[in-house]
């Protein structure tokens, strides 16, 4: 049997590219033998600053509707202002719980894929209802001092990797960065012979 190779996912829910990977990036660990080190970020963590963003955002739009089309999922962008950090610490209490995927998948989902603010608390729980998390416990996580003290330490290690974007995936020393580096990375576990057969 193969070893099981570590992939740490950098990823920020305000990311539209991060939206196109929630929808490729399972097949990571559904087809290869690996294990998933979740590194979610909140504010503009791994983002480009707003003044730059704003700039950037025609672009990216156009962008990231043509992979939506490819991909065969909606692009609703959601309001400038939404803030990803509670949606961030959730995912944390989502991956305690077993549920970091249908986490992501539905977050995502309802920020890119129908326009919404995932940084309200109502939601949020609308989300975690909807995939089976407790709403008083997702209520408090979202909050939580230490876990947003998470989010602000997995910046602090990606700076050190010089990760200057997501979603940015590490297999050892290896990165690959954005949605469209998926692609190379499948490639790259098959050579490390780790896919399942």
């Amino acid at each position: 049997m193969s070893p099981v190779q570590d992939i740490e996912v950098y990823f920020n829910f305000r990311s539209p590219y991060c939206y196109l990977a929630s929808k490729r990036m399972w097949q990571l660990f559904d087809d290869y033998h690996t294990r998933l080190i979740w590194k979610p970020f909140g504010g503009w963590s791994g983002r480009s600053a707003p003044e730059r963003a704003k700039r950037k955002i025609p672009s990216v739009r156009q962008d990231v509707g043509r992979w939506a089309r490819r991909l065969g999922v909606p692009f609703v962008p959601p309001p400038i202002t939404t803030d990803p950090s509670r949606a961030g610490a959730g995912s944390l209490l989502a991956e305690e719980k077993g549920l970091l995927r249908e986490y992501v998948v539905e977050m995502m989902r309802a920020e890119w894929g129908e326009g919404r603010d995932i940084g309200e608390l109502g939601v949020i729980l609308e989300v975690g209802k909807l995939i089976g998390l407790d709403s008083a416990e997702l209520e408090v996580a979202v909050d939580d001092t230490l876990r947003k003290q998470v989010l602000d330490d997995n910046w602090q290690q990606a700076q050190v990797k010089d990760v200057f974007g997501v979603p940015s995936f590490f297999v050892g020393e290896e990165v690959f960065w954005g949605n469209d580096r998926i692609e190379f990375l499948t490639e790259y576990l098959s050579e490390l012979r780790l896919a399942k057969l």
